[in-house]
């Protein structure tokens, strides 16, 4: 069985392939199949090990993005991905797999192109609230549809749908619970916040812990993860954060995100990226919000100050504190990966013997 995965960019469309890569591998060792052959094909490759150590092999297709306001840019975007699906064409023909996984985005499009012509299986993931151009065109001819937001449902054919969640590696699972204290030797009667702002950070929450962090050590731990483009300029200034367990999280709206946080359980305070930059992360927020599990700040709205008094509101609020992981562990779906590879296999072994 050949299997290619499509998709990528970021963080939050990379890593669900991953997750479903593994719950593959686990299929076929406990079903006694013949090892899968898979494949990623992308721009880029996004993290190499996590390639590596799911035995996925690489193969490139450049691809280009097609922005919504006038650009020059469109135009070379235009001819990269022209040149991504000749590329995928004959490389799809090489492989011929039996299903291809897409998570969507621009990444995605010329390999999805190439399944299309080749009428090979597809099976499409579309983690945000909101579906994306490519996803919402390669639903068309997708066999199944997996969603993470029941907000989403109403896009796709019904027949098609499946409301999984947002798949989510293993090794996430239990990050924030088992031991994370003990390890950095914080202190077990002192609430601790941790700050995320997503794989490549954020300067707005970044810039507004730092102003609200005088105020914060006097009562809370802060774990703050800044990001690769921001971590220099925050560790000058914040040298006590680290990574470790949590009661509270503050965290960007990527879907990855809000599912990683809902299987950890941990009350949320949610700050999505403008609507006008994204929509997608405005909807993952409110989506997720309307479960119980956390409380959106809008970063038009956000202050040091406005900051530090929903957290002091929601720590003397202990029922809801309480409520809130309640709801964030019955908003996750720990199986999202599972039940995709399920269908995956599924398909792929009815092509492989057609």
């Amino acid at each position: 069985m050949k299997i290619v995965f499509t998709g990528g960019g970021s963080a939050g469309h990379f890593y669900p392939l991953i997750a479903v890569a593994e719950e593959i591998n686990n299929i076929t060792v406990e079903r006694k199949l013949l090892s899968p052959k898979l494949y990623y094909i992308g721009p880029e490759i996004y993290d190499a090990r996590a390639l590596y150590e799911n035995n996925i092999e690489f193969r490139q297709s450049p691809a280009g993005k097609m922005r919504r306001y006038f650009s020059f840019f469109n135009i070379t975007d235009l001819l990269k991905t022209a040149t991504g699906i000749v590329g995928s064409i004959w490389q799809m023909y090489q492989i011929y797999p039996d299903v291809v996984f897409s998570k969507g985005g621009y990444a995605s499009f010329p390999t999805l192109v190439a399944a299309r012509l080749l009428r090979i299986p597809v099976v499409i993931h579309e983690s945000d609230a909101t579906a994306g151009r490519v996803t919402r065109w390669s639903a068309k001819f997708a066999q199944k549809i997996a969603i993470s937001y029941s907000d989403t449902a109403t896009l796709f054919d019904a027949r098609k749908v499946a409301l999984t969640g947002n798949p989510v590696r293993h090794t996430l699972y239990a990050v924030a619970k088992e031991g994370g204290k003990e390890f950095l030797d914080l202190d077990k009667n002192i609430p601790t916040i941790f700050i995320v702002g997503g794989s490549l950070g954020s300067a707005r929450i970044n810039d507004t812990v730092l102003d609200a962090l005088p105020k914060l050590v006097e009562t809370y731990q802060i774990i703050h993860q800044t990001g690769e483009r921001n971590f220099e300029e925050v560790q000058r200034t914040a040298s006590c954060m680290a990574a470790g367990a949590a009661s509270l999280i503050i965290s960007r709206a990527g879907s990855g995100l809000i599912f990683e946080i809902a299987i950890w359980g941990i009350p949320s305070i949610i700050i999505p990226i403008p609507e006008d930059v994204s929509h997608d992360q405005t909807k993952n927020a409110f989506s997720y919000a309307r479960s119980g599990a956390a409380i959106v700040v809008e970063e038009k709205n956000l202050t040091p100050n406005l900051l530090l008094s929903e957290i002091n509101r929601l720590y003397a609020d202990t029922e809801r504190m309480r409520e809130m992981g309640v709801a964030a562990e019955r908003f996750s779906k720990p199986k999202a990966a599972r039940s995709i590879a399920e269908a995956i296999v599924a398909i792929g072994l009815s092509h492989e013997f057609e």
